[in-house]
């Protein structure tokens, strides 16, 4: 990747008064700022539907985009929705209930002003999109079981059984119709926010999960691809055993890959998987690249994640096919958590730049490849992940000698602060790529962090509130942008 710099900030924590951020004003308004302020890179995690308390990393599809995200307000302007309709909530932190509360019922309603209107090119738009079908299909079943999970549907819909789901396809025909539409309305509003961020020289990156959540519509729709048992249940589940983040290690439950269906399929699942996400980004970072060396199996319905087992993963049999189908796009491995052997000869082998993380880089147990002056150029540097602390929060939770250490290397003083020092540190290090949290430009406290790893409530909740992306702060990130040759 080109040596550049850029800020970590989630569709969802953009300031709207939708409940969550989404793909409106504010979204083309914080690529201005991007450029205002030199900076190549927008971060913005999936963008897929979110699972059990907002996260995005447990999506019921690899592939659709998140209604959630549409703006409602360009729907007005589509004629589909009228002003006095738009419910409207203080900004504030997201609010999940508040969107569900409204947002289904007006999409509906756009649906049924726009649906005719629109046929032709949702159509058009669903040509050349073979997961569409699938989703769509997926996503009207689980509204028709009261959003039950697929495994637990009657068996002839559960089991894509031909006869039964040609008499649920002919009953909800129209509920399909309407997903397919939503799905055009996503993507057409994020085609012209792309093409925003295409003319004022920002850069997307995007997630892709390593794993798919259990209860979707990839697992519904080709289910020999996971190892499933003849219930629909994983054999064994993934996680990853303790480590930094969790002393418990984290027991995911997604399911595991079939992997020798995979291969035999010429890698044709993956392959379709990677083009939904290089048709989103411009670089895709691969969540949890270890697993593709190898990966953690806990036996399904263990409580914890301990009693797993290393498994070999696909390796470079993979990633050298999806870096010759899609050489247009780039990649980042992210390659933390507890590394083997084989994790640092695939990253090698791979070519790709794999992420440094300074928050890492100071305590006495850390490896040293976290400080800055043991880095390779290829590489991407952040402060921090979306799965750490703000900065300041950080500092909070690190002992003194630590604390120390950080302050002497990173030349630490009281009129800097800390979050510019790391600013700094990131910026002038040789990775071709730092990446900061907004949150650390903005020096917000630890109650604004936006996940911690193996808890299920209260994260994904942070959100920028409105006029905080100043020109005072776009002026002083272009200032350093240049100093360290990042423009």
């Amino acid at each position: 990747m080109e040596r550049g710099s850029g800020v970590l900030l989630p569709m969802a924590a953009l300031p709207s008064p939708n409940g969550i951020g989404c793909m409106g004003a504010s979204a083309f308004d914080f690529i201005d700022f991007l450029a205002d302020a030199g900076q190549k890179y927008w971060q913005l995690l999936p963008l897929g539907l979110t699972g059990p308390g907002g996260t995005p990393y447990t999506s019921p599809s690899s592939f659709a985009g998140n209604p959630d995200y549409i703006d409602l307000e360009t729907l007005v302007s589509y004629g589909l929705l009228e002003e006095d309709e738009l419910p409207r909530r203080p900004e504030g932190t997201a609010d999940y209930g508040f969107l569900h509360e409204n947002r289904p019922e007006l999409l509906r309603l756009a649906y049924k002003r726009g649906g005719e209107k629109y046929r032709a090119a949702v159509d058009e738009f669903a040509a050349d999109k073979p997961w569409l079908e699938n989703y769509a299909e997926f996503a009207a079943l689980k509204e028709k079981f009261g959003g039950a999970p697929w495994y637990s549907w009657p068996e002839g819909a559960k089991r894509r059984e031909s006869g039964a789901l040609d008499v649920l396809r002919r009953e909800l025909a129209d509920d399909v119709r309407r997903h397919k539409f939503l799905q055009w309305l996503f993507f057409r509003q994020y085609t012209q926010l792309r093409r925003r961020a295409g003319e004022k020289g920002v850069l997307l990156i995007g997630d892709m999960p390593i794993y798919v959540a259990l209860d979707s519509a990839d697992v519904w729709a080709e289910p020999w691809y996971f190892r499933l048992d003849g219930n629909c249940a994983p054999i064994e589940a993934a996680g990853v055993p303790p480590d930094y983040f969790c002393e418990d290690g984290q027991l995911w439950g997604n399911p595991l890959y079939n992997w020798d269906a995979m291969r035999a399929d010429g890698w044709g699942w993956w392959i379709r998987r990677m083009d939904g996400a290089a048709r989103l980004y411009d670089a895709v970072r691969i969540d949890h690249f270890r697993a593709l060396a190898s990966y953690w199996a806990v036996p399904f319905g263990e409580s914890s994640a301990k009693n797993g087992v290393w498994r070999e993963g696909p390796g470079m049999e993979l990633l050298g096919t999806l870096k010759n189908w899609f050489s247009g796009t780039s990649f980042i491995a992210e390659d933390l958590g507890m590394l083997t052997p084989d994790v640092h000869e695939l990253l090698r082998a791979s070519g790709l730049p794999g992420m440094k993380v300074l928050e890492f880089a100071f305590s006495p147990d850390a490896a040293s490849s976290y400080l800055p002056h043991r880095y390779e150029r290829n590489c991407v540097c952040y402060a921090g992940t979306h799965d750490n602390n703000t900065v300041l929060g950080w500092l909070d939770d690190i002992g003194p000698e630590e604390r120390a250490f950080a302050a002497k290397y990173m030349g630490v003083s009281e009129g800097e602060g800390w979050c510019r020092a790391m600013l700094r540190t990131g910026m002038s290090s040789v990775a071709d790529v730092f990446i900061a949290q907004m949150q650390d430009l903005l020096e917000k406290p630890a109650d604004c962090r936006t996940n911690i790893p193996g808890t299920a409530e209260g994260n994904w909740r942070w959100r920028m509130k409105p006029g905080e992306c100043t020109p005072a702060l776009a002026a002083e990130l272009l200032e350093m942008t240049k100093m360290y040759g990042r423009l």
